[in-house]
């Protein structure tokens, strides 16, 4: 009987350690549960998932950053249209775009609201207003929103002719205002969209519906860093910790993992995709999203077009191939820096100097103009095959030229610098 009441002594503390244990784990978690999920609650909710915490929350702990990325095209990628980001002239004679049918497309303001109209034989025929603007440097093209569905404008801006032009691959003949806007444009130009559900989604005639309050537009801080709602979490609740948690630094990267996070988008326009690259994480494998007969990228620089595919041309460079540079070498993409060749060209002396043997051949040529310009002989502009920007009588048109990422030895380019300084003196 005395075994007895020991053996029950002993398994009831064993049942009351456990209870201790269970108790203690518990109470343990629950400030790391209230930590994960406090700000949920108090906060704009993300159309995206409960993870991400919104790019505005990086600006209470990051605010120099954050405010210069305002500025960059990256985050201007995409934004609601207003009169204040427009380009192009709403003024008569100078808003006003005829088509080789006779059709005349004229940009005008509308009870503050900006439209692109249509007009034949004096008369109106169709009026939509400018809802979304994509662009914000070489072009500007513009859709509108009828019921849930998207669709692209006629009439585009181009900052090669200085006014508007035929929107990229419209017919010149007459003006289109049914061309659908389809999720993989947001892909590129915003950080999310939500298709609206399947049974309104009919790929055969491309009729996709969205919902418009899901948009979050221009690239944003987690679209690069990936969900930050745990990493604004923590931070808040420990602000001595200075070693950033729950959140990707491009820096910690792979060379591939970076080249790959920036040809989610800087690469072919062709490449056809089997999954949402709205689902891409910093660190994922582009390839993982393709379909099969994308995987073999072609690397053939005479084949890759300068509009869109800067990934594919930089890793057919020499530079790229003999050295461990990736993008971030010479793009900061959190400061605007379009067009600082000077500040480029240094990035190139870094590495192309008299001590390594390689600097450039006719440097003595070039005195200081080397210093500020290495970028126009060795990164010149090149028309895109698949842009033009082309007049509405289909009879004329302007190359869009955009920066090559090939970075090589460009003859013609070399002499037209080397005349340029001849003249000057």
């Amino acid at each position: 009987m005395e075994g007895y009441h020991i053996a029950s002594s002993i398994f009831t503390r064993t049942i009351m350690l456990k209870q201790r244990t269970f108790f203690l784990a518990l109470l343990l978690l629950i400030p790391l549960s209230f930590l994960l999920v406090q700000c949920f609650s108090d906060k704009p909710e993300d159309p995206r998932a409960e993870i991400f915490a919104g790019s505005a929350s990086c600006q209470k702990c990051h605010k120099d950053v954050y405010d210069s990325y305002l500025h960059t095209a990256h985050y201007l990628s995409s934004r609601p249209t207003s009169a204040e980001i427009v380009h192009g002239s709403f003024d008569p004679h100078k808003n006003t775009l005829q088509y080789a049918d006779g059709t005349v497309v004229k940009m005008e303001k509308r009870n503050g609201e900006l439209y692109q109209v249509s007009y034949t034989n004096n008369k109106e025929t169709v009026a939509h207003k400018m809802d979304i603007t994509f662009g914000v440097t070489k072009a500007q093209t513009y859709m509108y929103w009828q019921d849930k569905q998207l669709f692209e404008l006629p009439v585009s801006y181009f900052n090669t002719v200085h006014g508007w032009a035929n929107s990229p691959g419209y017919d010149g003949a007459k003006p289109d205002f049914n061309r659908p806007i389809l999720q993989r444009c947001f892909e590129c130009h915003a950080s999310f969209i939500r298709q609206a559900s399947q049974q309104n989604i009919d790929l055969q005639n491309r009729k996709i519906e969205f919902e418009p309050a899901s948009i979050i537009y221009g690239i944003d801080c987690e679209r690069c860093h990936g969900p930050a709602a745990n990493h604004v979490n923590y931070h808040e609740a420990y602000p001595e910790e200075k070693t950033a948690k729950y959140i990707i630094r491009f820096a910690s990267l792979t060379r591939a993992q970076k080249m790959d996070a920036c040809g989610v988008c800087h690469s072919s326009s062709k490449q056809a995709f089997q999954l949402s690259i709205f689902k891409f994480k910093m660190g994922d494998t582009l390839a993982r999203f393709k379909e099969p007969d994308y995987l073999n990228i072609q690397t053939n620089a005479a084949s890759l077009d300068v509009h869109g595919n800067q990934n594919g041309l930089l890793t057919a460079s020499k530079c790229y191939l003999m050295s461990n540079m990736d993008c971030s070498t010479c793009h900061n993409t959190h400061v605007n820096n379009g067009g600082n060749l000077a500040l480029y060209s240094k990035k190139c002396m870094s590495c192309h100097t008299e001590a390594n043997h390689n600097l450039c051949k006719v440097a003595p040529k070039l005195s200081a103009m080397m210093q500020n310009n290495c970028i126009d002989c060795h990164m010149p502009l090149k028309p895109s095959n698949t842009i033009a920007v082309n007049d509405t009588s289909g009879k004329s048109s302007s190359p869009y030229l955009v920066r090559t990422h090939r970075i090589a030895i460009y003859p013609n380019e070399t002499k037209k610098i080397l005349a340029f300084l001849n003249t000057a003196r």
